[in-house]
């Protein structure tokens, strides 16, 4: 029975700084699936696998970073992607946490699971999401919580979910961002502060840091 063609659509194979999380600032290749408003071209596993080739061969990069809209709805063709580099360097994917089971088809490639949450008044349920962590930890991969904290999010909200992501996995790295207040980038006072010493005291591998802007950023 032939092989089947791998493919999929991706928004482009651009080199950019890693705007938040864990690995925010290093220099990485992105692998980026295309959104519903972004122009999209259709990649072959293996063709994409020897452009990422070609293009660590020309420069210098920490990490291959997969991400863009449901970075992990075809696993299938990342595995297939992955399977075929042959350069070898740190991969990470950031995800909304949606697709747990994932997981492990990606398991052999994937150093570190970044799951990243907009948090707000009305945020939706963290069920996956916390899967998804638990799933990463059982595998074996580096994982992290990343949350944008909206201007309208709580407190309590904040705290929670930190409480939540711990039970998931003690190993969890938790990176706390301000969201954005009236299109200005937010002002750290006194209340984040707080926040992150009561974080702490649930979760001792919890950080707070500001986004980096674009263009050079990417995520």
């Amino acid at each position: 029975m032939p092989t089947p063609v791998l493919t999929a659509a991706l928004a482009g194979v651009p080199s950019g700084i890693q705007s938040q999380g864990v690995w925010q600032g290093r220099r990485q290749l992105f692998v980026r699936f295309a959104g519903e408003a972004e122009t999209a071209t259709m990649y072959r596993a293996d063709a994409l696998a020897r452009e990422i080739d070609r293009i660590l061969a020309r420069s210098a990069y920490h990490s291959l970073a997969i991400s863009g809209r449901d970075a992990l709805g075809n696993p299938e063709f990342l595995a297939g992607v992955l399977g075929q580099v042959g350069t070898k360097i740190p991969v990470m994917v950031d995800t909304d946490g949606e697709r747990p089971e994932a997981i492990d088809a990606l398991k052999s490639w994937l150093n570190l699971v970044q799951i990243t949450l907009e948090l707000s008044s009305n945020a939706r349920p963290v069920d996956r999401p916390l899967e998804t962590i638990r799933q990463a930890a059982s595998a074996g991969c580096d994982h992290a919580l990343v949350v944008v904290a909206r201007e309208d999010a709580s407190d309590a909200q904040l705290i929670r979910i930190v409480e939540q992501a711990h039970g998931a996995s003690a190993a969890t790295m938790i990176v706390v961002h301000p969201g954005p207040t009236g299109g200005e980038r937010p002002t750290l006072d006194r209340r984040w502060a707080t926040l992150i010493e009561q974080a702490i005291t649930i979760h001792g591998d919890t950080r707070l840091a500001l986004r980096i802007p674009g263009p050079a950023a990417l995520r």
